[in-house]
């Protein structure tokens, strides 16, 4: 095969993946609601209602419990430390306890979603983390659910401790 040949194949192979990818994230066949906007705004949820200091409402009443504010409030790392407190093995429990800092877990599209996870264990691949990275992937698989996620541990100074699918 002819080095102009291969250059061809893969430019062809190039458009085809963009081409199924924007087709995967078009708005839909019009039987789902849609929105041209290309983000929701911070303030609304998932069904098109804004929250309570928004103006928009479908709901009978705008009132909710004191503990699901305080959930939308807190931080991704402490939304994910509190469903593993509450669903969790002792031994999850114990390494999601060293969880410092989680990216990524709010956005996801289903095509290629990330989530980083930061924790203060130290010594990168080879030192004590690597074990609880393991449990701690597992946990955030049963936390968020998505058809192509993949959830990368990192120690306290940046090193790779694992990863897994979510």
């Amino acid at each position: 095969m002819g080095m102009k040949t291969k250059i061809a194949l893969g430019a062809v192979v190039g458009i085809a993946v963009i081409g199924a990818l924007s087709a995967n994230s078009g708005d839909g066949d019009g039987d789902a609601r849609s929105d041209s906007r290309t983000s929701a705004n911070s303030d609304e949820k998932a069904d098109g209602a804004k929250s309570d200091d928004g103006a928009k409402s479908d709901g009978a009443s705008d009132a909710k419990p004191a503990e699901d504010k305080a959930v939308e409030k807190a931080s991704q790392a402490e939304q994910f430390k509190a469903f593993v407190q509450k669903n969790g093995t002792p031994k999850e429990k114990d390494a999601v306890s060293h969880v410092t800092k989680v990216q990524g877990a709010d956005e996801q599209n289903d095509i290629l979603d990330a989530a980083d996870v930061y924790t203060d264990f130290t010594g990168g691949i080879m030192g004590e983390g690597t074990g609880p990275a393991k449990l701690i992937a597992s946990s955030f698989a049963d936390w968020k659910d998505s058809e192509n996620g993949l959830v990368t541990i990192y120690d306290a100074d940046g090193e790779l401790l694992g990863n897994g699918q979510f």
